[in-house]
């Protein structure tokens, strides 16, 4: 699964990296952005050949669902269960999009307590989640678009620590993911797989990233192990 993730690049710096563009104003980078928050999100334009950048909330609310709460349970949807899921179906099938992160954390258990680590794609660099999207209409009437990340089995590096991990795109991928043109998923499967664990890292971090009122540096900064929880990682 995927709980959280950083974000530590500015919009302008996401804009080329995916070449995109967007009215959404300048964001400060995050260290720590968790459920129910806003993220952005890169969609392909239904009518023109160019991508575009918004703000969603993360946790997906299925156009159809009678209330915003299913949205906690929705931040991830499984990659091989997601294509025959109702909450997931449509979404893969013509509302695909790509959710820009330089790195994400997950827990492993060490006795009683858990322990954090940072994942990273190289020396921290830019990278994308395989991501669905949704639109939803509030009691208001006011029209509420959400997203969820989707997962896969772990690799090597991150199998030592969760049973599962986000999917991440490699760059190549990018256009036939968003195209909203293809609607067979049946070639999902070739790009929802682990990513390749020989250009990921990983470190452990302090357990400040636990508490959702800290975001900045020091939430994925590297900490030393005892000896003794060190030793259960290799």
């Amino acid at each position: 699964m995927c709980g959280r993730y950083r974000l530590s690049r500015r919009k302008q710096f996401v804009e080329e990296y995916f070449d995109t563009e967007s009215d959404e104003p300048e964001w400060t980078p995050r260290y720590n952005i968790a459920p129910s928050q806003p993220v952005p999100v890169i969609r392909q334009n239904p009518k023109e050949p160019r991508r575009e950048l918004s703000l969603m909330r993360w946790g997906l609310i299925p156009s159809w669902a009678k209330d915003a709460s299913v949205a906690a349970r929705m931040s991830n949807a499984r990659s091989e269960t997601a294509g025959t899921k109702p909450a997931f179906r449509d979404a893969l099938q013509s509302r695909r999009c790509l959710i820009p992160a330089d790195g994400f954390y997950e827990w492993q258990r060490v006795g009683k307590t858990k322990q954090p680590y940072c994942f990273e794609v190289g020396n921290a660099q830019m990278f994308a989640f395989a991501g669905i999207w949704d639109r939803w209409k509030d009691p208001s009437g006011n029209w509420v678009k959400t997203c969820s990340i989707l997962t896969t089995t772990p690799n090597a590096v991150t199998s030592a620590v969760h049973d599962r991990m986000p999917v991440i795109l490699d760059p190549d991928s990018y256009d036939l993911w968003l195209d909203p043109g293809v609607q067979d998923t049946s070639w999902a499967s070739e790009l929802l797989k682990p990513y390749d664990a020989q250009l990921m890292r990983c470190y452990p971090i302090s357990t400040r990233i636990n508490h959702v009122a800290y975001d900045d540096e020091e939430c994925s900064a590297p900490v030393e192990l005892p000896q003794a929880e060190a030793r259960l990682f290799l």
